[in-house]
């Protein structure tokens, strides 16, 4: 941000900012029963603000609205512009399905076609 700018502008402009990416994400993150809303989020890692979440560090559940996204084991990696940086050390995605005990036929037939 501009330095000419009075202190108190400054931190104006980054509230309504934080406000701003607050209210349009859907994602957030849930460490034991406790919910932070995401405000950005790359391929290894996502920012909090740095004011409302304390400093985060092992296992924690990423949501998209309801539905869960992935399980990642984080670390605190920087604060910049109010929003504290988080990064994966691991990330598994979220399964859809239940595990399968064997492995499927590439093959095997997708239907079954009953009696007419």
């Amino acid at each position: 941000m501009s330095e000419y700018l009075p202190k108190d502008v400054r931190e104006g402009l980054i509230a309504a900012q934080k406000a701003g990416l607050r209210k349009k994400s859907r994602m957030r993150v849930r460490v034991g029963d406790r919910d932070f809303t995401i405000l950005r989020y790359w391929g290894d890692g996502f920012a909090l603000d740095a004011d409302d979440a304390p400093s985060l560090r092992g296992l924690v559940d990423i949501y998209d609205g309801a539905r869960m996204k992935s399980q990642c084991l984080i670390v605190a990696s920087s604060e910049e512009d109010g929003q504290m940086l988080y990064e994966f050390k691991r990330a598994t995605e979220a399964a859809t399905g239940p595990a399968l005990d064997y492995e499927r036929d590439a093959m095997a037939p997708v239907a079954l076609i009953g009696r007419a």
